[in-house]
């Protein structure tokens, strides 16, 4: 489908989404962003929800200002997935044992290294950059200086929530290694502290919604906050690095009569910023919940536990900014999820997947997300699709 264009206050609201299927809530956080005067564009796409001062699901450019709470409080969170020499026929009939090795090589939930991971040591990791990137942390806010231990013993671990990590097959039977994190407590920690600066400066004071507080261009507010954002979207990075090198360590060992290879990793943030250029214009621009799609960009679309997910390549679509959806994107909260669904309804849903089938994870249930192949339907104008992929093991925190 091509978008549908909405008035907005500022600029139209561009969604790629059907405006009816979204929540009320949803479409005024829209308007909200429409209304800043910074905002040049904005594109919805079609995992469209609810979220914290702007949508899951947008898109947000804007000229000399940049919103922290549109990027969300998980910075740099995204994906990570690599096709390997393994064919689905070389997988065990029990996947439970491949499953326990998952847990035990990278932690989950709140869960971190005893010590940090030394990179050197790690299967296929490459350590360029490493030094320089540690070296960086005193340049940080004051607020997260004493958080340097633990976010040296979280780095390449998973968390909880919607982050997984998966083992899937695709439609002509290769096995390949997916994960979905973030920049774990850190970078938590960096957005709460800028949201907190950014909704005390002045010319935030008659927004309509506090959540929608910007820093502005050539400021030491803006300026603080570039410097922990892209560091913290870097963390991101490297997290998910570490964790696929680990994984992959882990496939390379239970499967070492096989000799897996593994192929060139594709690798997306889709809560983040990125210096842009549309029409002449230099644009920050916001993507929570959305991947950047430009022509010919690998990016991968995730759907929920138990169903299916995509590889993609872009198509560049400039009225998108160059972006397309993250994932299957949430049709109800987790706390509706829990008194909707039970533990029985997660089993049946998640039939042949070897993953949690317990209260804990009732609000990942397949059926608290959009189905993903609507929301793909919806994109085809944003991404070509190159491997469509059913998960076999999914670990969540």
């Amino acid at each position: 489908m091509s978008y549908t264009e909405l008035p907005g206050v500022h600029v139209p609201i561009r969604m790629w989404a059907d405006p009816a299927s979204v929540e009320h809530g949803a479409l005024q956080q829209l308007r909200n962003v429409s209304s800043l005067p910074w905002v040049k564009g904005l594109a919805v796409m079609p995992d469209v929800h609810y979220g914290k001062g702007a949508t899951v699901g947008s898109v947000i450019a804007m000229h000399g200002a940049v919103c922290p709470a549109a990027v969300g409080v998980d910075i740099g969170c995204g994906m990570s997935a690599v096709r390997t020499s393994l064919r689905a026929g070389d997988l065990p009939g029990d996947l439970s044992r491949l499953r326990t090795k998952i847990e035990q090589a990278i932690p989950v939930g709140r869960g971190m290294h005893a010590d940090p991971v030394d990179p050197r040591s790690v299967h296929g990791f490459r350590t360029a950059g490493w030094s320089d990137f540690w070296s960086r942390f005193d340049g940080l806010a004051d607020a997260v200086k004493f958080r340097a231990e633990r976010a040296a013993q979280q780095m390449g671990t998973l968390g909880s929530g919607n982050h997984f990590v998966e083992l899937c097959t695709d439609t002509s039977d290769a096995v390949w290694l997916m994960l979905h994190s973030g920049s774990r407590n850190i970078g938590k920690e960096l957005a709460e502290h800028h949201i907190g600066v950014a909704q005390g400066l002045s010319h935030n004071k008659g927004l309509v919604d506090r959540d929608l507080a910007v820093f502005v261009a050539d400021t030491p507010q803006m300026a603080a906050y570039r410097n922990d954002l892209f560091w913290a979207q870097e963390y991101a990075k490297h997290n998910r690095a570490v964790m696929m090198a680990l994984f992959q360590g882990v496939v390379a060992k239970e499967f070492k009569k096989a000799r897996p290879t593994f192929e060139q990793v594709i690798s997306c943030h889709h809560n983040y910023v990125a210096e842009e250029r549309y029409d002449g214009m230099d644009l920050l621009v916001t993507r929570k919940g959305a991947i950047r799609a430009g022509s010919g960009e690998y990016g991968i679309i995730p759907g929920s536990m138990g169903t299916g997910s995509y590889i993609v390549r872009g198509l560049g679509n400039g009225a998108a900014f160059n972006s397309a959806s993250h994932g299957a994107g949430r049709r109800m909260s987790r706390s509706a999820a829990k008194r909707r669904f039970t533990v029985r309804d997660l089993a049946e849903q998640t039939r042949g997947v070897e993953c949690r089938k317990d209260s804990g994870v009732v609000d990942e249930i397949p059926g608290a997300y959009k189905p993903i192949e609507q929301v793909m339907e919806q994109q085809r104008d944003l991404v070509e699709v190159v491997a469509k992929l059913k998960q076999v093991v999914c670990v969540k925190g």
